[in-house]
């Protein structure tokens, strides 16, 4: 438990430094407003997670056509496991993830004390550090978090959770995120660090106590110096990236392996080109959408579907999977509302809301893997 008090000119700033899944530190924020009696309350939250607290998640308002359509899913996957592995913290401890937080917006409200909202839209971070990660960065990341959730793991005990609010642990386990995934340390901690700070500064009034985790309270100590211009860091830049130049360059290549064949080996080769790019496609695809445990005519669709959606830049076979998928196994309201209760990997199969999301990402890296064997074995069946 760390409180902290800082003076400048023109505020007193009181930064309580928390860790979400600890009673002591429910005390210790009530402990802090009750004896300061700041003018303004701020919490690291945004307005989306603000609203996620105080009304609960409202995953049933998802439009899950719409995620796939978009191209969200794996961003949203990894959202929801990273979610479920705070709550599975959360109830080992028998304390909600964010308690703290309530507890500051509680005691805030009834005092009267103005709340500000001091952390960067979710959305916005999650997008930044998406685009910022490399692929490398994206794949650990991805395997960690997947181990992580569906391994059983050392229980989390008080003792460990006060050991981890030691600061010179928590120093250590920033330097490792910072040595294994330098890219996302940069967007989910210090971007935010600066953010935070710049908030605090902006906030009315002459004293403020701030309820922060634990991990972002030296960091934002560091910015509270003076204010900033952090317009940068609510942009999200469009960026190509190689994923979205091979969607030309795949069916650029295909038309060059098309003319070839036609050309310089005839109609026989020319026909031979196209059924082997239709069975490695489109039986990767459907090994995906089966390993998912789609329905039979899901499996076909992905079958029937790679062999186009993989030259066609704007289309998927995990749309198409995903949207058959949907006939058979359409979510109802009980899968929306259980999607923060997900606790291994066959409670994602059986939720409808997951499941379909995993039909989409596994049919999609299926068609992926395809093309990628698929063009050595055209270049070696056309003797290129």
């Amino acid at each position: 438990m760390t409180v902290e008090k800082i003076k400048n000119k023109e505020k007193t700033i009181v930064l309580v430094g928390t860790a979400h899944i600890s009673k002591e530190s429910i005390e210790l924020v009530n402990k802090t407003i009750e004896k300061e009696k700041p003018e303004i309350v701020g919490v690291e939250l945004d307005a989306q997670r603000y609203a996620q607290l105080k009304m609960g998640r409202r995953w049933q308002e998802m439009n899950i056509g719409q995620v796939i359509k978009e191209g969200k899913v794996y961003l949203f996957l990894i959202n929801l496991l990273l979610s479920n592995l705070q709550r599975r913290l959360g109830d080992e401890l028998g304390i909600a993830p964010g308690t703290e937080m309530l507890e500051a917006m509680r005691l805030a409200e009834e005092k009267k004390i103005p709340i500000a909202l001091l952390d960067r839209d979710i959305q916005i971070t999650m997008k930044r550090a998406f685009q910022n990660t490399g692929i490398v960065e994206k794949a650990k990341l991805l395997m960690q978090v997947v181990t992580g959730f569906f391994q059983e793991g050392e229980a989390l005990t008080k003792e460990k959770v006060e050991e981890l609010k030691k600061t010179d642990i928590l120093n250590k386990l920033m330097s490792e995120l910072s040595k294994e995934f330098p890219s996302l340390k940069k967007t989910l901690v210090d971007e935010r660090d600066l953010f935070i700070a710049n908030q605090i500064l902006n906030a009315p009034g002459k004293k403020i106590v701030a309820v922060l985790g634990l991990g972002h309270l030296e960091g934002v100590k560091k910015f509270l110096d003076k204010k900033r211009d952090i317009r940068e860091l609510t942009i999200v830049k469009k960026k190509r990236s190689i994923f979205s130049i091979l969607k030309y360059v795949i069916p650029a290549l295909f038309v060059v392996f098309i003319a070839y064949a036609f050309f310089a080996k005839g109609i026989e080769a020319t026909a031979n080109v196209f059924l082997w790019w239709f069975l490695i496609t489109g039986i990767c695809s459907a090994i995906g959408a089966l390993i998912a445990r789609s329905h039979a005519l899901s499996i076909l669709t992905a079958f029937v579907a790679a062999p186009f959606t993989t030259l066609h830049p704007a289309l998927a076979s995990g749309w198409f999977a995903a949207g058959v998928e949907m006939k058979f196994r359409n979510p109802k309201v009980k899968d929306f509302e259980s999607l923060s209760k997900l606790n291994s990997y066959s409670d994602w199969e059986k939720n409808r809301v997951t499941h379909l999301l995993m039909v989409a990402a596994y049919t999609n890296i299926g068609s992926t893997i395809g093309v990628i064997i698929a063009f050595p074995y055209l270049l070696a069946l056309l003797g290129i």
